[in-house]
């Protein structure tokens, strides 16, 4: 629980900086001075390249993060015990007692898989909010409104390109 405790501090003070983007000039100022002349020069040379640039750049930090900070053995062997579990709960579907004996043990390994899958939050959701109040102080100045590949806005190209990444650099890293 105290894991627990710690992610929502982070989350707090996540959206406590998201909040202060614009209040706060610093925030944003420090912000600008780091990504514009890396993020806003590859996009300024090309939206569509640039966008899937810094996608695959921003999910392969965060991979590399999940990689060493998570327990991937244990992880690994958690979901194995649940996928037999569920195999075996099957079997007993006929047999409502053991079915629920079966879903209070399987309910026992959500705290520790959660602890264990929230922990790279830690290190990546202030910089990502970050980034991401920084796309949008990017794309909403352009005008007109810039679609990457002709169709999709800023937060659609990315989550698009990074669903695409995440699967690529978790089964080149061997993560679970």
């Amino acid at each position: 629980m105290k894991a627990m405790g710690i992610l929502f501090l982070v989350m707090l003070v996540s959206l406590a900086v998201a909040s202060f983007w614009d209040t706060l000039p610093l925030v944003k100022d420090t912000v600008h001075v780091f990504l514009d002349p890396t993020a806003k020069v590859l996009l300024d040379m090309n939206k569509d390249i640039g966008m899937i640039v810094i996608s695959a750049f921003i999910t392969l930090f965060i991979t590399l993060i999940q990689k060493y900070t998570v327990d991937n053995d244990l992880l690994r062997s958690i979901k194995k015990e649940q996928k037999a579990m569920q195999e075996e709960m099957k079997q007993h579907k006929d047999n409502p007692t053991k079915l629920m004996e079966m879903q209070k043990k399987q309910l026992e390994f959500i705290p520790k898989t959660m602890e264990l899958t929230m922990r790279p939050l830690l290190y990546t959701s202030i910089p990502i909010i970050l980034f991401f109040r920084w796309f949008n102080d990017y794309f909403t100045v352009l005008d007109p409104p810039v679609k990457i590949f002709g169709f999709f806005s800023w937060f659609w190209a990315y989550l698009v390109f990074s669903i695409i990444f995440s699967m690529v650099f978790r089964k080149v890293l061997k993560l679970p």
